[in-house]
């Protein structure tokens, strides 16, 4: 959880900066261009974002239990993103061998790759055939791999089955319009007195970043085209965030959603808030254990003139230049994006596999029925700016969009200042 991102609160880092080097002969960390030797065993060290699932140590624990002499500790870093991103770069810049093996948004690894703060990776350890294509491409940079998909993200839309069938909706919406047009009729229901419509998350965090990309390209827009040029000053682009602007003026987006992240919307569409939510799959399993259970289903995004496009979100596992006991740390990546892991993780947290044979097994549809859904998000999916100045790319969009939502900018004004914060971020 892409990108997830996921929730993805307290955070362990600072600890995990102090820790001792973990390492044992042969295992130094070099740090250095060209091939790194993958060598060393003994204990490592994973560093993710705060696992609010509780997946992540139960598989710790199987692997420390078989591995006694390389077991892993777990580093859990904030719920934000960006957080995370700042912590993982300060420890690369410090040449810290405290961080082993990373758990990285999918739009980080070209930037940590082409600052060389990780290496790049055996790609025939790992079975990269078996996974899908827009998956593998987050793990690339200039051909080669520098880290291995432990998880995707699609984003999805959440919605209440019980109060659209009661106000007469026979399906979900499709475009933004049928939405609010769905909302009116719910919110006519006695038993929808004081819920909003529909949010997303909107704090200016990398989540922002993540929504407002999916409105520009729900309405046929780009904020980078294919080759990392920014494009945002358009039309099409200016429709996406308009709608995101307009909504919540109207009130069809809450005002309170411009402090939503993850959990929050995700804690308001379970208690009774929202009507529509959109949200990465990790909500799925969550919700069912919530009051809403058997009450909500997904859907494929909404979009300007039909089914919108979701930011393709998960985590990618990758090895710190400067770590310790790096054949360790191989062999734990391989563990944890293992197709049965992987599975595992799905099982448990709904958490979106990498592999495509477990989007289309009869047995994980029945129990999950979102997968269709979730694996058309994915193949549909736009990736961010793969930039390898995206620090100041995301920077730039959170504070232009955020601007614009909460009114101190008009939407033509915002994305021409945009337009003109990413010209330079990229040129740099």
């Amino acid at each position: 959880m892409t990108t997830r991102t996921i929730t993805r609160a307290t955070a362990l880092a600072a600890a995990g900066l102090l820790l001792a080097a973990c390492g044992s002969s042969g295992g130094s960390g070099s740090g250095q261009a060209g091939a790194p030797s993958f060598e060393g065993r003994g204990p490592i060290t994973f560093v993710a974002g705060k696992d609010s699932t509780g997946t992540v140590q139960p598989m710790l624990d199987r692997w420390n239990k078989a591995h006694p002499k390389e077991k892993v500790s777990f580093i859990q870093l904030p719920t934000d993103a960006d957080a995370q991103r700042r912590q993982m770069i300060q420890n690369a810049e410090t040449k810290s061998d405290a961080y082993t093996v990373l758990s990285l948004d999918v739009v980080w690894t070209s930037e940590f790759a082409a600052h060389q703060w990780i290496d790049k990776l055996p790609e025939d350890r790992f079975p990269m055939g078996k996974m899908l294509k827009p998956v593998v491409e987050t793990s690339r940079y200039r051909g080669g791999l520098y880290a291995v998909p432990s998880s995707s993200d699609g984003g999805m839309l959440y919605y209440r089955t019980d109060l659209l069938k009661k106000a007469g909706v026979a399906e979900p919406p499709s475009t933004w319009a049928e939405m609010t047009a769905a909302c009116a009729k719910v919110r006519k229901l006695p038993e929808a007195k004081g819920m909003s419509c529909y949010a997303g998350q909107f704090q200016k965090y990398e989540g922002l970043t993540v929504n407002f990309a999916e409105a520009v390209n729900s309405a046929g827009g780009t904020v980078t085209d294919a080759s990392g040029k920014p494009d945002v000053d358009t039309p099409e682009a200016r429709k996406g965030l308009d709608f995101l602007t307009g909504a919540l003026k109207d009130g069809t987006i809450p005002k309170k959603a411009v402090t939503f992240q993850e959990e929050d919307g995700r804690q308001a569409f379970q208690s009774g808030e929202l009507i529509f939510h959109r949200n990465w799959p990790y909500v799925y399993a969550l919700a069912q254990k919530s009051g809403i259970k058997g009450k909500f289903a997904v859907a494929p995004l909404p979009g300007l003139d039909g089914p919108g496009s979701s930011s393709l979100g998960g985590h990618n596992m990758a090895v710190s230049a400067y770590a310790e006991n790096k054949a360790t740390a191989l062999d734990f990546i391989k563990f944890m994006t293992s197709e049965e892991n992987t599975r595992t993780f799905l099982e448990s947290a709904s958490l979106a596999p990498p592999y495509a044979s477990l989007y289309d097994d009869p047995a994980l549809i029945e129990q999950y029925p979102y997968l269709p859904v979730l694996k058309e998000s994915i193949l549909r999916a736009v990736p961010r700016p793969r930039v390898v100045p995206y620090g100041d790319v995301t920077s730039a969009v959170q504070q232009e969009a955020y601007a614009a939502l909460t009114g101190e900018k008009g939407s033509e004004q915002a994305l021409k200042d945009l337009q003109k914060a990413l010209r330079k971020a990229v040129a740099q």
